[in-house]
């Protein structure tokens, strides 16, 4: 089968992209690897929540409905919204559909394990599936439970354990929160001291920054002072909750190695642990592009400003992170980028 396009990824991402492309005359699919909808929303751990209120957390053309209780959306929230997006606007997903490789072919690009080739083709697959950790010496000798974020569900399964957090963003200060109250003993391990955004910041306002800064890089002007970045730590009501706790009262740098029970820093300070819990972060999974020689050093692929790639006219990206448009991987910002990959799309294949 050959269509006009295929969306590999059926998150927010891709449901943008398949919002703006219905619009369009072109034939898509939305092709998912999940066996439901949500995204990586559906492999979250139970308790995660937006950063910002509902109506600044919507998909293009319907916003998501606030709680009752007028707060953040938590993450069921969120999957009921995708589910019900998906259903609103009748978009062709195909799931379960693992896209194995895109190669190149004469009449488009062929996407392997979906048995169908495309004449353009937006990758959308986002971060969750390549979770990060980094190699830190005695690794492979820890004998305790060593859990990512992208595998962590709820704190009841540490309960009464020594539980090194590491990581310094939104999802070890989040977790660590909720650690604090059922773990034994939990202590944070960051790269630099943590750093708490003021407590009205939120996602709304981290996102008008980040158009502030993409309107200054369109127009060739020097980005506007920004307040900290969008990594630094959002105060949701349970960090703020444990703050007010102590709970994030001291952090402690990065360890040199890890013993079979423990972890072991420079100085020689030995800390036991039965559990590592690394919030380290992700990286873009783009493994099914590896045939077309797109990937860069960094695991990247080089784009245009509509998140064109440079090495394969054929190819968009979205969704990845800035570097496929100005907060594209939250589900504010993917409009934007959405629009902007889609009309490439059009003009490509006019």
């Amino acid at each position: 089968m050959t269509l006009d396009v295929a969306i590999i990824g059926g998150g927010q991402a891709g449901l943008a992209a398949g919002y703006f492309l219905r619009r369009t005359g072109l034939t898509f699919a939305i092709l998912d690897d999940g066996t439901a909808p949500g995204g990586a929303w559906g492999h979250a751990w139970e308790s995660l929540t937006l950063f910002s209120p509902a109506q600044w957390s919507s998909l293009p053309g319907w916003a998501m409905t606030p709680p009752a209780d007028g707060g953040y959306p938590p993450r069921r929230d969120v999957l009921a919204y995708l589910a019900a997006y998906e259903a609103r606007y009748a978009l062709p997903v195909r799931r379960p559909v693992r896209v194995a490789a895109v190669h190149r072919a004469a009449e488009g690009l062929r996407l392997e394990g979906a048995d169908l080739t495309a004449r353009a083709v937006i990758s959308a697959t986002g971060t969750w599936s390549h979770p990060f950790i980094p190699d830190i010496p005695g690794r492979d000798q820890f004998r305790g439970v060593q859990c990512h974020s992208a595998q962590y569900r709820r704190p009841e399964d540490f309960a009464g354990q020594r539980v090194l957090v590491v990581g310094g963003g939104n999802s070890g200060a989040q977790i660590l929160a909720e650690l604090s109250r059922h773990a034994a003993e939990v202590t944070w391990v960051t790269e630099r001291p943590p750093v708490f955004l003021p407590d009205d910041v939120d996602g709304r306002v981290l996102f008008e920054r980040a158009t502030a800064r993409w309107q200054a890089q369109r127009e060739g002007r020097p980005p506007p002072e920004a307040l900290g970045g969008l990594g630094n730590i959002v105060a949701v009501p349970p960090v703020r909750e444990a703050r007010a706790r102590g709970v994030f009262d001291r952090s402690l740098r990065g360890f040199a190695r890890l013993e079979a029970d423990a972890a072991v820093w420079a100085d020689g300070t030995r800390i036991p642990a039965d559990a590592i819990l690394w919030c380290t972060g992700f990286r873009p999974a783009l493994g099914h592009l590896a045939p077309l020689g797109v990937l860069d050093a960094e695991g990247q692929v080089a784009v245009g400003p509509d998140g064109r790639a440079v090495a394969e006219p054929r190819l968009w990206l979205l969704g990845y992170g800035d570097w496929t448009g100005m907060a594209s991987a939250t589900l504010a910002g993917v409009t934007r980028a959405a629009r902007e990959a889609v009309q490439g799309v059009v003009r490509a294949l006019a």
